[in-house]
This record gives C-alpha cells, structure tokens and sequence, in this order.
C-alpha cells in the first residue's frame, strides 16, 4: 500500500499524476475487500465507484466543493481519502464509522443519508444557497441508476435544470438503467466536448464574440443552436439536456483521464452540468463482479470464494416461504417490491411467478398505490418492504388503501432493531405511524409459524388492509408445547401474580425467559396490535403493576395505547412503559442495542423487580 498509506486527506492526491492514481485505485479495492470481508457492507457499489470517487476529490475542492452522495452506500472510497482509513476497520460497528454518509464523522460529509433518491433535491439546495450568498464553488450530486427510479430524484432534477447554478450532477450508471447513447459519433463527441483544449478554444472564442456589438451576440446564439440540434441528432437520449443540464456522457466511469476531463469542464462551468458514466458493479473482485445484488450489502464472506458466511433461515425466508405456498394455490396473489427482491425472501417467487412478481424500483410511495390498483380490480398484493423504508410511502398507506377500503397487505420486514445500519435504518418508528391509520389491522409474529399463519389470516380472513411486522434475522426457540391458535393475545403464567409484562414481537423472547427469573409475574404476549382487544383486560384486574416492554419508538406506540385501553376499561394498576425515547438509534448490534434499552432478560428482571419495590 505504498501509496494509500500516505493519504491523509484529498490534499494528498492532489499533485499525483494518472498512473500514480491508477495504482492508488487499485490499493484503495485491495484495502477495501480485505475489510468488508470482516465487517460486512455495500461492497459491489463501492467497488464500482472508486475512480470515479478518487477523480472528483483530484477536480474539486472538498469541503468548500460540497459532494452529496445519494444513499451514501458508495462512498467508502470518499471515506479512505478524507481521513477515515485508519478508522475503516470499525466501519458499521459500534461506536466506529458509519456505512453511510455522517457529519458528525467528517467536514466532507455534507448530509447523513441512507435512503435513496435525496441527493440532487439536498445538493439543489445547498447550490441555490451558494448563489445566494455570491459563493461560485460547486455541489455535486452522486447518484445512481437505481436511485433515479425514485421520484423525488426526478422532482428535483425538473427543478434544477433551468436554475444557473453551480450544481453538478453525476449520474454513476452501473446496470444500464439509463440507455446507453449508441454509436461511434456520440462517443466521439462526448470526446471532442470534455477535451480540456477544446472547451478552452470555445471560452476563447465565446469571450472574442462577446466584445462585438450586436452581430457578437447573435452568433454566439446562432452556433448554440446549431450544436443544441447536433446534440440531438447525435445523442439518442436528450431527457437531460431537455430539463436545462449540460449533458456530458456516456463516459467510462473508470477511466480517470476521461473523468478528470470531463470534471474540469464541469468546473469550469457556470450551468447545471449532468455527468454520465457506465460503471462496472463490483468491479476488481470477481465474486462481486459476477453476484453484484448478492454483494450489494453483504454480512462476513470468504475473502478467497466469495462465499457469505450465513446463519441459517431468517424471518425474510420464512416470509417468502410462505407467500410462494399460498401463490401456488391462488393465482390472485402478487408480489410487489421496491428494488428489494432478496431483500425480501422474494426472489423465489419471483422465479416461479415472473408475471405476479412486480419489482417497481426504488420508488416505496408508487409501490404502494400501484398495490392499490392491483387490489381495486381484484387481485391480492403483497408489498414486501423494510419498516425504514415504509416511512416513505406514509401518504400513500393513508390515502390511497386505507382511505379506500382496499386489500392491501403489508410485509414489513427488518422492524424493530437492525443493527450495523444505524440510524437511518432501524424499523422502530412503523409501530407509531400504523397505530394512526383507521382501517388497518397489524399483526406481530414472534416465530416463523405465527408468521405463516398471520399471513394465512391477512390474506383470507380480513376485509382490509393488514400489515405483518416481523424483525431482521433468525427467529429464537418457542416455548414448550406452545402453538399459535389464531388467538390475538396468549398467556403465559399465573395470571394472579401481581405484576403482568406485556410485550409482543421478538421481544416476548425477552420476556418469556426473564419469567424464570420472577417468582411474581406473568407475561401476556399481544399477536395482534393493532386494533388492540379489549378483553385482554379481563386478566389485567387483578394486577397491581403492568410493565409493558417495546422495542419500538415510545411516542405513538403500541404501549400508549395499550395504557388509553387499560384507563378506558378501568383497569386502576399501576403502569410502566418500557421504550424507546426520544432519539435515534445508532448502529451496533441487535443484542447490543436490546440491552442499551433495557429490552434484553436481564433488563426485563430488573425493571420488574425495581418496579416491586
């Protein structure tokens, strides 16, 4: 690593001339699978990203240049160079650096991201502010193809075209979402038009005409139309140059003489400039290279096969699982995901039913009433997505299912903790944002066969919409001789013991096993949330303290409520609420974070015994 061992900071690659960074890239690959191997991470997209990455921080002036990477699950080689290499072996660990974009981390990361499709609306409005305040530096969006299947990416950039300001967008295209410009002429004119000595020849000449009186100005305006017509003669694809960019590409997105070109145009520039460039997802790693949704994001592999180290069958199997069992049997039921498809536990239907398999991109809001259409004219679809990620399409729950009286059911995976994702990935805020929508019928399974069975319910036996929430990762033991009998809430215990816990999810394992520990309560674990029933009630009277246990966002959630139930039905015990307060949650791992928040056994004994007391 004889040359990344001396990067420090962007400075540094500043006066290294090609090869020299053409052997830094190499390095900066080389370093980066060695400690994704370890840690886990978006490793295909970064892979593919580094040149591209290395150029931008040679042009352009970080910080004073503010970049804004979209989703931020590409910027681990903008990590390296600006001061966090020695510090990249804790990446997504607690207490370490984030997988994703954080300010907190560093002056050259501008917004903490990790949801898509953002950049070019946050980035607009740090270039408007600039030119506000008469600050000509640039901001350059970093996005990808997938992430320009949102649609706010598409609102911003309608938005942006015609602004004049400093704003650059790069358009990082590694899986031909955007059609390729065909044909010789186009590559050479994209050639000709990020050649350092033509755009000087052009300024030239444009600053010559402009000192002429009035046949200056009428010219310059003569020669832009007529290379505004070329363009569109040449290029295949104008939808950018159309909205208001300068549109420069494609351009091999791993070619650093053509990138750092085309840059310094951009630079110079004193307009909305879009950069297009093909990129090879995983690239310099073969397993990434061949499998890139598979390295996309990716736990602890094999550096040498390739080869995930996993841990058996999760709840996201068990959900596919069982929706592709029900599929076989009903040719209504579809399946709809936003760019998630593994993700999900969907792939396998999505082989067996390409048909009844809708993946519409990273776009959660579209999905959601594009499912409302699907349900209006009679089929049965399943919209398999992340809790963090349902956040999204709030409006559209509201609106266009619920409001409509439509079956539509929701799958909603990864609730609860997630761990190394950190802040902008934990799905503990669905739980809140259910609670208020009418209409809609929430189901918690704990273990894989209450899963299968909900499923079973929110497809046959509910009028509306229904939500399944289920966690990241791999169910723990059930109870001896327990079974899931269709029953909203069970029982476990004495129920004339004086304090009762209450809980669902995966937290009933928590509280299940603390139970040993007590000698003086009893455990009621909730199955359906939402509406919560009543009767539950019936075995709270006796109780002088309920402690309700949840691992999910306190404010809105299912404990407040369940308190408003317990009031309305004169249940006078005392009550504790167990939860998440106000704030964030920050990456470390799931047994971690259910300890941090006094959620594990232990916790669980604590509290109930300090609440005795």
């Amino acid at each position: 690593m004889s040359y990344l061992e001396n990067i420090n900071s962007p400075k540094d690659i500043k006066k290294m001339n090609i090869s020299e960074l053409e052997e830094l890239c190499g390095e900066i690959r080389e370093f980066m699978i060695d400690s994704v191997s370890k840690t886990g991470g978006h490793l295909a997209s970064n892979l593919g990203a580094v040149e591209f990455t290395v150029a931008l921080h040679k042009v352009f002036n970080s910080p004073k240049d503010q970049i804004v990477f979209d989703v931020g699950h590409q910027s681990y080689t903008h990590k390296i160079l600006t001061g966090r290499k020695d510090s990249f072996n804790t990446l997504r660990q607690e207490d370490g650096i984030s997988g994703f974009t954080r300010p907190i981390e560093s002056e050259h990361d501008i917004f903490s991201s990790g949801h898509s499709s953002t950049s070019v609306s946050s980035a607009l409005g740090l270039a408007s502010a600039k030119a506000l305040k008469g600050d000509k530096r640039k901001v350059i969006a970093v996005i990808g193809d997938g992430a320009l299947t949102g649609g706010l990416a598409y609102e911003a950039l309608n938005n942006s075209g015609n602004l004049h300001n400093n704003l650059v967008v790069v358009l990082n295209d590694n899986n031909m979402s955007i059609n390729q410009n065909v044909g010789s002429m186009a590559k050479n004119l994209t050639t000709v038009r990020t050649s350092p000595k033509y755009n000087t020849f052009k300024s030239r000449v444009t600053r010559t005409l402009a000192k002429l009186p009035k046949a200056g100005t009428q010219v310059i305006r003569f020669i832009t139309s007529i290379n505004q017509k070329i363009r569109k003669r040449v290029y295949k694809n104008t939808f950018f140059e159309d909205l208001g960019f300068r549109y420069y590409g494609p351009i091999d997105g791993h070619d650093l003489d053509a990138l750092i070109d085309v840059f310094n145009v951009a630079k110079s520039h004193n307009h909305s400039v879009l950069i297009h460039l093909n990129t090879t997802k995983g690239k310099g790693y073969a397993p990434a290279e061949n499998n890139p949704s598979l390295f996309h994001g990716i736990g602890k592999f094999d550096i040498n096969t390739g080869e995930p180290i996993v841990s058996g069958e999760t709840y996201s199997d068990a959900f596919g699982s069982a929706l592709l069992h029900l599929a076989e049997k009903d040719s209504r039921i579809c399946a709809v995901t936003a760019a998630m498809a593994d993700g999900t536990g969907l792939r396998p239907f999505a082989e067996k039913f390409p048909k009844r398999f809708f993946d519409v991109g990273i776009a959660e809001q579209h999905a959601v009433t594009f499912s409302s259409g699907l349900a209006k004219n009679g089929m049965v679809p399943v919209f398999a997505v992340y809790s963090t990620f349902l956040q999204r399409s709030y409006d559209q729950l509201i609106h266009d299912v619920a409001m409509q009286g439509l079956k539509v059911v929701f799958g909603i995976d990864r609730a609860g903790f997630v761990g190394a994702d950190g802040e902008s990935h934990q799905g503990v805020f669905d739980t809140a944002f259910l609670m208020s929508v009418p209409d809609l019928t929430v189901f918690a399974p704990t273990y894989y066969e209450e899963l299968s069975s909900m499923l079973y319910q929110a497809i046959y036996k509910e009028k509306k919409a229904v939500a399944l929430r289920y966690p990241r990762g791999c169910e723990k033991d059930m109870p001896e001789g327990y079974t899931y009998e269709k029953d909203n809430y069970n029982l476990f215990g004495d129920e004339n013991k004086e304090v009762a816990i209450v809980t669902y999810g995966r937290e009933f394992n928590e509280c299940y096993a603390a139970l040993g520990e007590l000698d003086n309560a009893y455990v009621i674990k909730l199955n359906r949330i939402k509406p919560l029933d009543a009767s539950v009630c019936g075995y709270l009277y006796n109780a002088k303290r309920i402690i309700f246990f949840e691992e999910g966002i306190k404010s809105g959630g299912v404990g407040e409520c369940f308190a408003s139930m317990l009031k309305e039905n004169s249940v006078s015990a005392e009550f504790k609420h167990i939860a998440i307060e106000d704030e964030f949650i920050k990456q470390a791992s799931v047994d971690s974070q259910i300890k941090k928040y006094k959620l594990d056994k232990d916790s669980v004994v604590n509290e109930v015994k300090g609440f005795n007391g």
